[in-house]
């Protein structure tokens, strides 16, 4: 195997080689950089570097994306509708002395920061195809660890069925929740067996750096399988419960958003086809795989479903 040296933390001007990142094997790194996160903004996100092994259990070998497709073309409303919107209001999104929540039916609740996070979870990179709704798809270097890390530092009580996640809210401050677009705060949700699943991941950085606010800083859900829109951005509480919690597209049009929003290209949207995706910065179109490609790890999660029915 293949070792490469680890990012020199102290060039904090220098970008990172895409094309070294894209072939590297394996990164091997002694220190974490998550004081970083919580000082996080447009500028100083796209210099400070995160130290990270490089998992080789789940990543995909396809191209990534470039640092300013993923920065530059984004939904997160809470910045704004518009695609480029997320990046030129970056800087209204205040991540500050973040605190990470954990609450519910769980024996152990607690609230994580930045010094909690070093002394508990190693970073693993994840190259992962993630697609949205739209029919857009990009893949993105993420950097994290499992949730079910959290899961089970949190010990979860035995009617804990689903959690439930929720984003910041903070209408002084962000312009898209200053209108009444979505039902503020932004929430997700998953079952318990899909929370669980080693694809299931707590994003912190891409490409070797923290979040940028863009990409929902300082912490956001990864569920590669699933549409881009049920990776909620910029976490502030995850909580146990014993019932399917809401989710703010399913609440807001529940005929076109269902509760397990699975890629699935066989079951149209109403108003278009799933059938085939753009990747972002190719010109023409895909055929979509049926749970993002990621079906031999996910099948048995939905055995005997109707996926049409539970979409």
């Amino acid at each position: 195997m293949k070792i490469f040296n680890k990012y020199n933390l102290d060039k904090e001007n220098k970008v990172t080689d895409e094309r070294h990142f894209n072939n590297r094997r394996k990164i091997m790194a002694s220190t974490l950089a998550f004081p970083f996160l919580m000082n996080s903004n447009i500028l100083s996100a796209s210099q400070k570097k995160l130290s990270f092994n490089k998992d080789l259990d789940y990543s995909t070998n396809e191209q990534t994306n470039t640092i300013k497709q993923i920065t530059s073309y984004n939904n997160f409303y809470e910045l704004g509708t518009g695609k480029r919107d997320p990046m030129l209001n970056a800087s209204k999104l205040k991540s500050d002395d973040w605190k990470l929540t954990i609450d519910g039916l769980v024996e152990n609740p607690f609230t994580l920061d930045s010094e909690d996070l070093i002394k508990k979870f190693q970073l693993e990179e994840r190259i992962y195809r993630l697609r949205c709704v739209e029919a857009w798809s990009m893949v993105v270097p993420w950097i994290g660890f499992e949730l079910r890390s959290l899961i089970n530092l949190a010990k979860p009580l035995h009617n804990a069925k689903y959690v439930s996640f929720e984003s910041i809210l903070d209408k002084e401050n962000l312009p898209g929740q200053k209108r009444n677009i979505l039902n503020w705060p932004y929430k997700e949700g998953l079952r318990m067996d899909e929370a669980i699943n080693p694809l299931t991941m707590i994003a912190v950085g891409l490409y070797g750096k923290v979040l940028p606010n863009q990409n929902g800083s300082p912490v956001r859900l990864i569920v590669p399988w699933k549409y881009g829109f049920k990776s909620i951005k910029s976490i502030v509480r995850i909580s146990f419960v014993d019932h399917q919690p809401t989710c703010t597209w399913n609440e807001q049009a529940p005929n076109e958003y269902g509760f397990y929003s699975n890629v699935n290209p066989y079951v149209n949207h109403p108003r278009w086809s799933q059938k085939r995706e753009r990747r972002i910065g190719e010109f023409g179109k895909r055929d979509t795989l049926l749970f993002n490609g990621y079906s031999k790890f996910v099948n048995n999660l939905y055995t005997g479903m109707d996926l049409e029915k539970n979409f």
